[in-house]
Parts: C-alpha cells; structure tokens; sequence
C-alpha cells in the first residue's frame, strides 16, 4: 500500500498542522466524489495469498531487511514504505493473536491493548467479544456517509467524533486521508 496523500497542506514550517488549501491530487474529494471511510489508529497489516505481512517503513541511508518489499520508492522525506513478513517472533505475537479472526486478502488495520497506546479501547469494547484482545479491521469497510468535505466542518466533526480520520475512497483507487491531529484535535479514547 502506498502512502495516502493528505486532503489538506500542512504548515511545515510552522505549527505543523493543516490549513485551508488543497493538496494537489486531492481535489475530487472537495468536488463529492469518492466514498469516507474510518481512519483506524493500529498498525497496518496485508494479506496477500494466504501470507500476512506487516507494514515497514525503510529509511533513507538504512538498509531494510532482506524480506522486504517496498511499496512506493523513497519520498520527500526520504521514507520508502512497504512490506515485511509476520514471522514467529515475539515483535508479531500481536499479529498472530489477531490473524484468525480475519482470513481474506486484503490490507488491514491491527488494534488492541498493545497497539500504540490502545486510542481504539472504546470502539473494541462496544464492538467485540473480548476488549483485551487484537483485531484486524479491513481497511475501507466502515463508511462514514456523514462525513463532510470542507476544512471547517472536518475540523467540527472530529471535535464530534472520536476517530483518527477519515480515508477517502475513489472508484478508481485513488485515496485520501486527514487526521484529527492534522488540526490539533486530540482524541478522547
């Protein structure tokens, strides 16, 4: 999976956040089109014929692992995201919690109490059996109709709603995000 491009320009050199002005590229959002999604806070994870692997960020000037596969070449920050396998080891015990309660290919988000501070607690505890358990959510499948296209009602909303994001879904494969943290919002948990 390639990196997502963001709705709106950040101020780099400044606050960091997000401002009103489109990123080029993102514009069919503004015009209605595409489908919102959920935004999930976990880690990113693929299935690709029956073989799971998780999401690797390679640095510029480092050397990634053998078994890598990149995604997309370097950007301008000098990441290369790509792929790894989930092996045996400890560092994917996560995975392997997670991985046979979601068995088609696909790209997913893994969440649970040891995934980045657990931010999705709340929606694993309204949503599944066991709230201190790992879940692979698949990426695109919970739509928000509700989600508006403009930067001050996506600002609102996320001061509304306890997400991460919002990924929008072009029928062409085109996708594109914006966070709550892009505005200085901070989720509730």
């Amino acid at each position: 999976m390639k990196k997502i491009i963001s709705l709106f320009q950040r101020n780099y050199d400044g606050d960091r956040l997000v401002r009103d002005e489109i990123v080029p590229g993102a514009e069919w959002v503004i015009a209605g089109e595409g489908v919102a999604t959920r935004k999930w806070d976990g880690t990113c994870c693929m299935c690709r014929d029956g073989k799971w692997y998780k999401r690797y960020d390679a640095k510029r000037g480092k050397l990634p692992p053998p078994d890598f596969e990149p995604a997309q070449d370097y950007d301008e920050v000098g990441h290369m995201p790509g792929w790894v396998p989930v092996n045996d080891g400890p560092a994917d015990q996560w995975h392997r919690e997670a991985i046979p309660r979601a068995t088609a290919d696909g790209t997913f988000e893994l969440i649970g109490p040891k995934i980045n501070g657990n931010p999705e607690r709340k929606w694993i505890a309204e949503n599944c059996d066991f709230s201190n358990k790992h879940y692979l959510i698949r990426h695109g499948v919970h739509e928000l109709a509700d989600a508006p296209r403009n930067y001050e009602a996506i600002r609102e909303y996320f001061r509304a709603h306890d997400i991460e994001g919002i990924v929008w879904h072009h029928a062409d494969g085109r996708m594109v995000k914006i966070k709550a943290k892009d505005f200085g919002v901070k989720r509730g948990g």
